[in-house]
């Protein structure tokens, strides 16, 4: 795991917008047209550019920028055996509360952002039988041509992002939720065992964390109950795998909007570092989350744990200044240790292969810039 042992390094948390001539190759797939080996080169050339952008910027700790996924979870039901489609379910339904809020601000905001310009539908799916791992072609894919792009680099200069258990479908097979969630978490340890013996860090994305305590039903009790079942998910798909080559990704799933029923993170920061990572990737940055570095006045990290606070944010077209961006840096290195701070982003930049980021992608790369430049002073500051 990097440690900000010298100065301050920055990483993001991944995803990062595709190139129209890979999306429109995605789309075709995804319609059943032969696009081999067209799309395998245009992944690896997409992987490639966005590895060069992202070293030229000045971070240090790079990703492949889910270039060969078409969504940060729809991606591994193409890796999964056992699912069928339901549709009818989508962020409508899952984000209701908010919705219901604002109706009208959504019914905009889920048409032009998000769901809407995907390459690849997210469809809804159920489990209809025994989960087992399939994606042995696609990860050795992804692997192959982020190792080509990355050239020598260590785990700590690279990682390689999968989506939680938690986050793959509904349950209509398993006698029980635990028994279903041990099921993908088993399945899915072929995909985090593989990015690991690549030679990568895996990053596990896991919103839907956050979701219990955001729009779950129930008590604080009940909910963080549900929430541990999660927990303890993704700490059996990691056995094996060693804390300081795991960095675990919560967010709220919704990017630009009022998010007034986001769970703040000290509701979910104690199930949270149960979570057997070496590092912990989250919100900081955006004006609904700014305030979260006051929850580590009082809560203790386990040992040899690394904060990736976001410093730049994924719900705003500003580019943040790089003074606002030392001034944040500093407030989590005065209160865990420089050491122990990593500057990162809020939130991946096109969770989504869509033909329409919400963020423009030139406008990515410049708060990238600002990203790094935020983190020299910061440096200047703190050394």
């Amino acid at each position: 795991m990097q440690r900000s042992t010298d100065r301050i390094y920055t990483t993001h948390v991944g995803s990062l917008a595709r190139p129209v001539s890979l999306l429109d190759l995605m789309k075709a797939a995804a319609a059943g047209e032969p696009v081999e080996p067209r799309l395998a080169e245009a992944q690896r050339h997409a992987v490639a550019d966005v590895v060069g952008r992202q070293r030229a910027a000045g971070i240090d700790v790079v990703s492949d920028g889910e270039q060969g996924k078409p969504g940060f979870f729809s991606y591994v039901l193409q890796r999964l055996s056992g699912y069928e489609p339901r549709p009818g379910y989508g962020p409508l339904e899952t984000f209701r509360a908010e919705v219901e809020e604002f109706p009208e601000y959504y019914q905009q905001y889920f048409q032009g952002a998000m769901t809407g310009g995907m390459a690849v539908p997210a469809e809804s799916v159920a489990c209809t039988g025994p989960v087992s791992y399939i994606g042995q072609e696609q990860i050795k894919r992804d692997l192959e041509a982020l190792r080509a792009a990355v050239g020598d680099a260590g785990p700590d200069q690279a990682f390689v992002c999968a989506v939680a258990p938690s986050g793959v479908g509904g349950n209509e097979y398993y006698p029980s939720e635990s028994e279903y969630l041990d099921a993908v978490a088993d399945a899915l340890h072929v995909e985090y065992a593989a990015i690991i013996d690549a030679g990568f860090t895996l990053q596990i994305d896991d919103p839907f964390l956050s979701d219990v305590f955001s729009y779950g039903t129930g008590t604080a009790a009940e909910k963080t109950t549900r929430a541990r079942l999660y927990v303890n998910a993704i700490n059996r798909s990691l056995r094996g795998i060693p804390r300081d080559r795991v960095r675990l990704h919560t967010c709220y799933g919704i990017n630009e909007g009022p998010r007034v029923h986001d769970a703040p993170l000290a509701d979910l920061i104690e199930v949270l570092l149960t979570i057997e990572a070496g590092a912990f990737s989250f919100e900081a940055a955006n004006p609904r989350h700014e305030h979260a570095f006051h929850v580590f006045e009082t809560v203790t990290l386990p040992p040899d744990t690394v904060l990736l606070p976001g410093v730049i944010s994924h719900a705003t077209n500003i580019v943040e200044h790089p003074d606002t961006i030392a001034d944040r840096i500093v407030r989590f290195a005065d209160v865990v240790g420089r050491e122990n701070v990593v500057a990162s982003a809020d939130c991946g930049f096109s969770s989504q292969a869509t033909y329409r980021p919400e963020i423009h992608p030139k406008i990515v790369w410049a708060k990238f810039d600002a990203l790094a430049e935020g983190a020299r002073r910061a440096s200047a500051r703190l050394w």
